[in-house]
């Protein structure tokens, strides 16, 4: 089988395996490992009554935490394709698939939206505000209709480059740098890639807070994530202003409302759906007793609804399908 073919094979099956199957309950999930030695390094780390190291100290220690997890998660699934396709083809391609299908996000996101929507559908207030505590980290005893379609709606948006396009991306990009500059360890390779951003977007979800006590060890998680992932947010940015027919309109709104978000990445990733979708997203989220305001994104033109959230699981959908698409022509037309 050509390495273009077998590329593109791995590509498509692991979207398709995130598709249909997501992340299976009763099965370790990569994600799960890496959470689980990030949450062991930072019981060694922290203790939140009596710090054991000073600042300098547990810089350092981030910054050997993120090696050791990139290093650790790239490298264990470079060996464990590499062992596959040595017995066999076929074997070392669905293995891969599923490693790669393992960096998606995309049939989670769909159904944490579905599961919150499914009862707030049914008015069943008290039981979505449940539902979504389990995806977000506001209180969610108080809040409103409203406030719960914005929560969801927020979630999905800014989940969306870091759990979709931006694994999607590393995926393409190293399966066909791979094919050009190394075709002999081409799956491997282009899987690594794939599982390191993972590894380093894990990090960043755990340790990359700049409040205490995470803002010394996640300092290095929360810089390298922003840089990595600035490329893929801005190009699915690109991508949903070219699907939305309005470009230049969407594009507008988003370098007047995303600046002034903090991070140089979920701004732009909420604010381009909400641009799109006609609404606005951000303003005061409670947290822990706490009020935070969120900078407002978009216009306020339509109301959030169920509906307008369907719409948005649709935009990832069609920019995932169309980057796919464009990787599995680069990959079959490559010269390995």
């Amino acid at each position: 089988m050509p390495v273009q073919v077998a590329a593109t094979s791995i590509l498509v099956l692991a979207a398709f395996i995130d598709y249909v199957v997501g992340d299976p309950i009763n099965f370790l999930h990569p994600v799960q490992v890496m959470g689980g030695a990030i949450a062991f390094f930072r019981a060694l780390t922290i203790a939140k009554q009596n710090p054991k190291f000073s600042p300098i100290v547990m810089k350092i220690l981030g910054v050997l935490l993120w090696i050791s997890l990139i290093v650790g998660s790239s490298g264990i699934s470079w060996l464990i394709i590499t062992v596959a396709m040595k017995l066999d083809l076929r074997l070392g391609i669905i293995i891969s698939s599923i490693l790669l299908a393992s960096c998606f996000a995309g049939r989670s996101l769909r159904k944490a939206a579905e599961d919150v929507l499914d009862v707030l559908n049914l008015d069943n207030l008290p039981e979505a505000r449940q539902r979504l505590s389990r995806y977000v980290g506001r209180d969610t005893e108080n809040l409103t209709e409203p406030e719960i379609l914005r929560a969801v709606l927020e979630t999905i948006s800014e989940n969306a480059i870091d759990g979709v396009t931006a694994p999607l991306f590393y995926a393409g990009l190293g399966l066909i740098l791979s094919i050009f500059l190394a075709p002999e360890i081409f799956p491997s390779a282009g899987v690594a890639i794939a599982m390191a951003y993972k590894a380093a977007s894990t990090l960043d979800s755990m340790v990359g807070y700049r409040h205490s006590p995470y803002s010394d060890l996640g300092w290095f998680s929360a810089k390298t994530e922003d840089i990595l992932t600035w490329l893929p947010c801005r190009l699915t940015v690109f991508t949903l202003g070219l699907v939305s027919g309005k470009p230049l309109a969407v594009w507008r709104i988003c370098q007047r409302d995303a600046i002034a978000d903090p991070s140089p990445n979920s701004g732009w990733s909420e604010c381009i759906y909400a641009a799109i979708l006609g609404v606005q997203l951000g303003g005061a989220n409670q947290y822990q007793g706490q009020y935070k305001f969120k900078p407002l994104l978009g216009d306020d033109i339509h109301v959030i609804t169920s509906t307008k959230i369907q719409e948005a699981l649709t935009l990832t959908r069609t920019c995932c399908l169309l980057w796919l698409s464009l990787a599995m022509i680069l990959l079959l037309f490559s010269v390995g």
